[in-house]
């Protein structure tokens, strides 16, 4: 959520910053809807200081009360409440138009309003050179027999697919690496967070209400099956007041992420590259404010990590203004090369969101004992994303006969070198 102090004192700065989003500004009810309760405040604080000297002067003089004075502070208590009332109903009303702003990009991201203004800030690694023509995932599973689309889609619908035998097993390895990774190494704690949440829990990390249409939810008992842990993880320490020595904290999760994933039709409808549900372990990062770009550019090392050791091609864009994430204020993601599919695939994406969903959440921190609680910067990052990591490891390490080699740092996970083709 932005501040409003922001807005107020510099609406053309922020109009600007919006418009570098391709978001129209909607600064002017905001601002009117401000100064009418900065208006009704100071009515109230007029009332309850005439109220304030009336009982004094009574106090002060021993007769009695004379009646047109109880009359008018009897009218002055009602108007009281009535201004009271009216803060609130107007206090809201600028909280719900605040809510569908997104934050604000720093300074040093690039201009532009959608991907082909991203810039791409390093590569590593170079494709695989082939014997063979490389084939897609979907193709070397026809003789693998890892993945059970038809099953899935009787199960579940479309875009829903189940792993087997060594399928299963890879994923479970890759999970299970990743989080050894982060914890024993790159020194982040890991929580395992419920896959079901409130509402209220979804607006302090941003996805309600702006991504409402995209979330699934048990309408009954009003929970909502979280779109990735950076939900959960927000909230961890939604409404406390940390210690700067404590900061920065970090965590890594995994969790089933859940998406309606609203996308034009007949894109992406082969395989396993844009599905409803699929795992995901994610590094978040609560840091003091002057920390937060470069524990961003720390949060895209750990991610990078894993893809070098896995050995898998890949590229770090920086995002353009227009690109990102509704609460980021700079990101970068990280795609993979996949050579079978012949196209590059999103596997992170890494962002510092600044205090925007800290002030959504409510979680500030003291620099010392007695001085004003601040808010934290918060960051979130892939680290990583599946089913596109496993699309990554099938099509890069194919082999002639149609059987995947396993990377070396995950066959201590795995138990096996090699998946072969079936029969």
């Amino acid at each position: 959520m932005l501040d409003i102090e922001l807005i107020r004192r510099n609406p053309d700065l922020v109009r600007q910053a919006l418009a570098s989003r391709g978001e129209e500004s909607a600064l002017e009810p905001i601002l009117a809807l401000d100064a009418k309760r900065r208006d009704a405040i100071h009515q109230g604080d007029e009332l309850r200081a005439r109220r304030n000297a009336v009982s004094q002067e009574i106090g002060r003089s021993k007769g009695e009360r004379p009646p047109e004075l109880i009359a008018e502070m009897r009218q002055v208590g009602d108007r009281i409440k009535a201004l009271e009332e009216e803060v609130k109903a107007v206090e809201a009303e600028v909280n719900n138009a605040l809510l569908v702003l997104p934050n604000l990009p720093r300074p040093d991201v690039p201009q532009g309003l959608d991907s082909s203004a991203n810039i791409v800030r390093r590569t590593w690694g170079q494709p695989c050179a082939y014997a063979f023509t490389p084939k897609a995932h979907w193709d070397l599973n026809e003789s693998l027999g890892i993945i059970d689309f038809q099953r899935g889609a009787r199960m579940s619908g479309a875009r829903f697919y189940l792993l087997r035998g060594q399928g299963a097993r890879l994923q479970r390895a890759l999970i299970t690496w990743m989080l050894d990774v982060h914890t024993k190494e790159h020194g982040y704690t890991e929580i395992y967070p419920p896959a079901l949440v409130k509402a209220e829990t979804l607006f302090g990390s941003s996805n309600l209400p702006k991504f409402a249409d995209n979330l699934y939810r048990d309408a009954e008992e009003d929970l909502w099956l979280t779109p990735t842990a950076e939900v959960t993880l927000t909230a961890m320490h939604a409404g406390e007041i940390l210690d700067a020595a404590s900061l920065p904290i970090k965590y890594a999760a995994y969790a089933p992420c859940f998406r309606k994933e609203q996308t034009a039709a007949g894109r992406d409808t082969r395989g396993i590259k844009r599905v409803h549900q699929f795992d995901k372990v994610e590094m978040y990062k609560f840091v003091a404010p002057e920390e937060s770009d470069a524990e961003l550019e720390k949060l895209v090392a750990d991610a990078e990590d894993l893809l070098q050791r896995l050995g898998l091609h890949h590229r770090v864009l920086q995002l353009c203004a227009g690109d990102m994430g509704f609460p980021s204020a700079k990101s970068y993601d990280l795609e993979v090369w996949s050579s079978g599919c012949q196209e590059w695939l999103e596997v992170s994406s890494c962002s510092n969101c600044t205090d925007f969903q800290a002030r959504r959440s409510n979680i500030r921190f003291r620099r010392e004992a007695r001085s004003r609680p601040e808010y934290v910067h918060t960051l979130n990052g892939s680290g990583l994303a599946l089913p596109r990591i496993m699309i990554a490891i099938l099509e890069t390490y194919q082999q002639a006969d149609g059987s995947v080699v396993i990377p070396e740092c995950l066959r201590p996970y795995t138990g096996f070198e090699v998946i072969r083709p079936a029969g």
